[in-house]
């Protein structure tokens, strides 16, 4: 440790005085503010992260941050504050913590880490500031949305429209109940094979109203 004197003209006459007998500069430590502020918002989450600058590389492993964040039209009194549980430079803030359409401003201090017993320092100075706002979910497409609607709807139909036919049409042949029964196989195979991407819904009507003709020929 180190003695720390102070000493001064006082009155015309000299005068040192002692004012820490000891003196340890390791416990009195105050960084300078962390740089660099940045962030990436998107639909699911937050991402900020920054850099520190003039801090000793034995110092760097062993930071503590603190995070403020708040409503831009807000004010820093009524800000959230978030500890790092690690010393790396960046945290992630869910967006569910964030309004949507609201932006919001954020900023970080750092300190030597209170778990650690070598060192001892005072909150940095706040860095500056970043603005972000949290990305709006995207919307499904109304056009995939009524394809979608269309395929869950003439499934079932074309599927009933054979039915009825089968049901009243007479099949007295047992060559005719055994070609149907191969066509329905056919179907219900088609419905069980993985969506190929050049399948699309316009093909998919296709083929399904060409079921439909083929059946109407068997039962004729």
């Amino acid at each position: 440790g180190y003695r720390v004197f102070l000493q001064g003209n006082f009155f015309g006459c000299n005068h040192t005085y002692m004012t820490f007998s000891e003196y340890n500069p390791r416990k009195h430590i105050k960084l300078d503010p962390p740089l660099n502020i940045q962030s990436n918002a998107t639909a699911s989450k937050c991402q900020i992260w920054w850099t520190v600058w003039n801090v000793p590389w034995y110092l760097e492993e062993i930071l503590q941050y603190e995070l403020q964040y708040k409503e831009y039209s807000m004010s820093w009194e009524v800000a959230l504050n978030k500890t790092l549980p690690s010393s790396l430079p960046q945290i992630e803030i869910e967006a569910t913590e964030l309004r949507s359409g609201i932006a919001y401003t954020a900023r970080v201090r750092c300190k030597v880490s209170e778990n650690e017993n070598s060192y001892h320092s005072h909150w940095s100075e706040w860095s500056q500031t970043t603005t972000f706002q949290r990305a709006d979910v995207p919307k499904v497409s109304e056009k995939i949305l009524n394809t979608k609607t269309m395929q869950y709807l003439f499934i079932p139909l074309s599927f009933g429209t054979l039915l009825y036919l089968f049901w009243n049409c007479k099949l007295p042949s047992r060559q005719n109940t055994e070609k149907l029964s191969i066509f329905f196989k056919c179907c219900f195979l088609t419905l069980g094979q993985k969506a190929s991407p050049a399948l699309t819904f316009p093909h998919q009507l296709l083929s399904f109203s060409h079921s439909i003709v083929c059946t109407m020929g068997i039962l004729r």
